[in-house]
C-alpha cells in the first residue's frame, strides 16, 4: 500500500473503513496502481478479502503485491483471500467467499472488482453490470457491514454511451470517488497524471485534487501547480501552462502575458 495517499484519505489499516462503497475511474490514463493499494491496503488491514481479478492474471497482481510488501499467493493459501472471474456464478461466488463463519479471525469483509468495464466489452449490459454491484454492495456494505472497492477503467476517450451511464451510476452509489485523469498537457517525466478525491455524503461533497508520480515501489502525490514549475516573476498557483516551443511554464490568462524579446 502507498502510506501517502493513506495520509490524503485519512485511512488507517487498523481500522479499515466499514459500509463504503468506493469508485475508481481511469480516464485517459491507467488507474490500476490505485486497486493495487487498496489489495494490499485491506489485506495487511486483515480483512477477509474476494478479489474479482477480469483485467489481469492472478501473477500480475501477484507480483506488484509483493513489492507493496504482501504476497497474495500466501493469503489465498491460508484463506485470508479469495479470487474468481468465472462470470455466472460470480455473484454466488462473492456472497459465499465474504460470508461471515463461526471462528472468523479476519476484519471486515472487501470485495475488490478489477474492473468492470470489462464486462461491457464481453458484452453484459449495462443493466445487468448496476444490478449486480447493487446486490453486491447490500451484501457486503450493509448485510455483513464490509466495503466494496470497484474500478471503472475508461476507454481512449471515444464516446461510450454504456460506459459514461455506469460511471453515472455508480458514482451516485459511492460514498469515495477516485478520478485518474492523464495531464491536459501530455507525457512529463515529472508528473504522471491527476488524481481527484471526492468524498460524498447526503450533506455534501468535499474535493481536493493532486499530481502523482509512479515509482517502483510507491506513489509520490503533491499539490497542483508550483511544485515542478521554474522560477517565474509571479507568486504560482496552479495557474501556469506549459509552453509547446520551449517546455516553460507561463502563467495562464490573468493579466500575465509571455515576454517578449526586446526590439534594438
Amino acid at each position: 500500500m502507498y502510506p501517502e495517499l493513506n495520509g490524503l484519505l485519512g485511512a488507517d489499516p487498523e481500522s479499515p473503513e466499514r459500509r463504503q462503497f468506493t469508485l475508481i475511474s481511469g480516464h485517459k490514463t491507467d488507474a490500476g496502481f490505485l486497486l493495487h493499494h487498496f489489495l494490499s491496503y485491506y489485506l495487511k488491514a486483515g480483512c477477509r478479502v474476494c478479489f474479482v481479478a477480469l483485467a489481469q492474471s492472478f501473477s500480475h497482481y501477484n507480483i506488484i503485491g509483493q513489492k507493496l510488501g504482501v504476497s497474495l499467493l500466501s493469503c489465498r493459501d491460508r484463506g485470508q483471500l479469495s479470487t474468481g472471474s468465472d462470470l455466472r456464478p460470480l455473484y454466488d461466488f462473492i456472497t459465499a467467499a465474504l460470508a461471515p463463519s463461526a471462528g472468523e479471525q479476519w476484519k471486515c469483509p472487501v470485495l475488490i472488482i478489477d474492473d468492470v468495464s470489462v464486462l461491457l466489452s464481453l458484452g453484459v449490459t449495462t443493466l445487468q453490470v448496476q444490478d449486480l454491484l447493487h446486490y453486491c454492495r447490500a451484501s457486503v456494505c450493509h448485510r455483513y457491514q464490509g466495503a466494496v472497492v470497484c474500478l471503472l477503467q475508461g476507454g481512449d476517450g471515444s464516446e461510450d454511451s454504456d460506459h459514461e451511464r455506469l460511471l453515472k451510476s455508480l458514482w451516485h452509489q459511492s460514498g469515495l470517488f477516485l478520478q485518474v485523469e492523464g495531464l491536459v498537457t501530455g507525457f512529463c517525466k515529472d508528473v504522471h497524471g491527476q488524481l481527484t478525491i471526492t468524498w460524498r455524503t447526503q450533506e455534501r461533497h468535499r474535493t481536493l485534487i493532486y499530481q502523482y508520480k509512479i515509482h517502483d515501489k510507491t506513489v509520490s502525490f503533491f499539490a497542483r501547480g508550483p511544485v515542478w514549475c521554474r522560477p517565474v516573476t509571479h507568486r504560482c498557483d496552479g495557474c501556469c501552462i506549459r509552453s509547446s516551443y520551449q517546455g516553460a511554464l507561463w502563467p495562464r490568462l490573468r493579466g500575465f502575458t509571455k515576454p517578449q524579446r526586446r526590439q534594438k
